[in-house]
């Protein structure tokens, strides 16, 4: 009788244990789940930018690019369906191989834009000063004769996503757009609203 009692008390220990660790393992799903469809939920996507305008006059003349307005619009597009994001101020910059030719400290203010909306980042960056008898001064008029200059156009900010109530820490946004132009320095239709790359 007695190690029949005892049996019976391991028995129903175990059972009890193995119910416990039953419910603690479901309980560790249905939140794990909740977490996870909150994450997906909540999880900022990363703005999308295209190149709509650009014009760079006097690329065949390098030197009479300084102080020059360049002139650039660009789309960009809040995916996100809950979530907005604060833009710090935006600076651009024109390179042509890796040599700066062009750029803005301020191109555009500060702003926020909401869920689900599309900004449009327009404005000017002035032309740098190219020494004469360079050599990109000497390779600039005969590349753009050729009827085609490739040039990477950047625009640097800083951004937050607002996510509900809460803030989500400053990320340095880098923004690079491959633009190809003619000879008359606007932007050739096979490099309009191309999608440029974005970096955090």
């Amino acid at each position: 009788m007695r190690v029949s009692a005892h049996r019976v008390r391991e028995t129903l220990t175990t059972r009890f244990a193995k119910c416990l660790c039953s419910i603690l393992l479901s309980l560790i799903l249905v939140v794990g789940i909740i977490l996870f469809i909150l994450w997906i939920s909540l999880r900022p996507h990363r703005p999308r930018f295209h190149l709509a305008a650009f014009a760079i006059p006097g690329i065949a003349h390098p030197a009479g690019l300084a102080g020059s307005a360049i002139s650039f619009r660009v789309t960009d597009r809040n995916p996100n369906q809950d979530i907005g994001i604060y833009y710090g101020v935006i600076s651009g910059s024109v390179f042509y191989k890796n040599r700066l030719i062009a750029s803005g400290s301020q191109v555009m203010s500060p702003f926020y834009q909401p869920p689900k909306n599309t900004t449009v980042i327009a404005g000017k960056v002035a032309g740098a000063r190219i020494k004469a008898g360079s050599a990109l001064a000497t390779q600039l008029p005969g590349i753009a004769a050729g009827g085609r200059v490739e040039l990477r156009f950047e625009l640097r900010s800083t951004i937050r996503f607002k996510v509900k109530v809460w803030d989500t820490h400053q990320h340095n946004l880098h923004v690079e757009c491959l633009v190809a132009v003619g000879s008359d320095g606007n932007i050739l239709p096979e490099s309009k609203d191309i999608k440029c790359s974005i970096y955090f």
